[in-house]
C-alpha cells in the first residue's frame, strides 16, 4: 500500500483497526505506517474517525504531517534494524 493509498484510507474514515482482519498486504509495513498515522493524528488531540468533518485544508494538513511523522519513524526502525543485524554478522 502507498502512502497515497493510506491517506486515502484515512480520509474516507478507515483506520486501522479496520485492517486487523484482512489478509497480509504486499507492502509488509503497510499496517505499521497506518497505526502510526494514527498515533500521530491522536497524539495531536484529533480522532481519526473525525477527520471527514474536518475543513479539506486542515484534514490534507494533517494527513501531510501524519504521514511524514510516519515516514520518518518507519525510517528509524528500519535504520535500527540494519543495525542491529550488522551488529550479529559481526559476532
Amino acid at each position: 500500500m502507498t502512502i497515497g493509498a493510506t491517506l486515502y484510507f484515512f480520509a474516507k474514515g478507515v483506520f486501522m483497526r479496520d485492517f486487523l482482519d484482512l489478509p497480509p498486504l504486499d507492502d509488509r509495513e503497510a499496517k505499521l505506517e497506518l497505526a502510526l498515522i494514527e498515533e500521530f493524528l491522536r497524539a495531536q488531540g484529533n480522532d481519526p474517525a473525525a477527520l471527514g468533518a474536518l475543513a479539506d485544508e486542515e484534514r490534507q494538513r494533517l494527513l501531510h504531517d501524519a504521514s511524514v511523522y510516519a515516514a520518518g519513524k518507519l525510517a528509524e526502525i528500519e535504520a535500527r534494524a540494519h543495525y542491529v543485524e550488522d551488529l550479529h554478522r559481526r559476532e
